[in-house]
């Protein structure tokens, strides 16, 4: 699978995701885990210091550390992946790491892992078990690691495109996507039958 293939990615992400109730829960529990995981982040140390004269621009919560390097590979892959889209989640990608370190700035270190941590936990167990009891299958991360952790986020918000304006990457985009979801699917049963018998 190509790293930057949109349309190999959103088949692989919709194949795990097919019922609208796993949907929904996606879209509510995908953004948390990122925000919090740049919350966790906000605690390392900086990488490099801006020059001084930005230094006078730039908000002091606002540390250069993995954190920051963290969004902008995101925020890079995305705009990769799609231009429109891409860069709209570039977009939120990027205000979650501001709003996350003005965050983990206001409220310290303690409560920061706690409040991360309960939200990492919740977010997760929400999404895990949605998988078993509404899609009946196990989530795609024990599929493909890169597909929970870089591209759900994109693909959560490109979904909401999707069902609201009906936005397509490109024509014919939400056909072939379906199409290859609808093989996936055929396939993963076909070996869970055969494993069965």
């Amino acid at each position: 699978m190509g790293l930057l293939d949109l349309e190999k990615h959103f088949a692989f992400y919709g194949s795990y995701h097919s019922n609208p109730i796993n949907i929904v829960v996606h879209i509510f529990f995908v953004w948390p885990i990122l925000f919090t995981a740049l919350l966790f982040f906000y605690f390392t140390p900086p990488i490099f210091s801006p020059p001084q004269t930005l230094l006078n621009v730039i908000p002091s919560f606002l540390i250069f550390n993995f954190g920051f390097f963290f969004a902008i590979f995101y925020a890079l892959f995305y705009v990769a992946l799609d231009i429109k889209a891409g860069s709209f989640v570039a977009l939120l990608t990027l205000l979650c790491w501001v709003s996350s370190s003005f965050l983990a700035n206001s409220i310290g270190f303690d409560l920061a892992w706690k409040v991360g941590l309960v939200t990492q936990l919740f977010c997760w167990t929400a999404q895990i078990t949605s998988h078993f009891v509404f899609e009946k299958r196990a989530p795609a991360l024990l599929d493909n690691l890169a597909q929970a952790f870089l591209m759900a986020p994109f693909f959560v918000v490109l979904e909401i495109l999707q069902k609201t304006i009906g936005y397509e990457p490109y024509s014919g985009f939400e056909r072939n996507v379906k199409a290859r979801i609808a093989t996936n699917i055929k396939e993963w049963k076909g070996k869970q039958r055969k494993k069965v018998t």
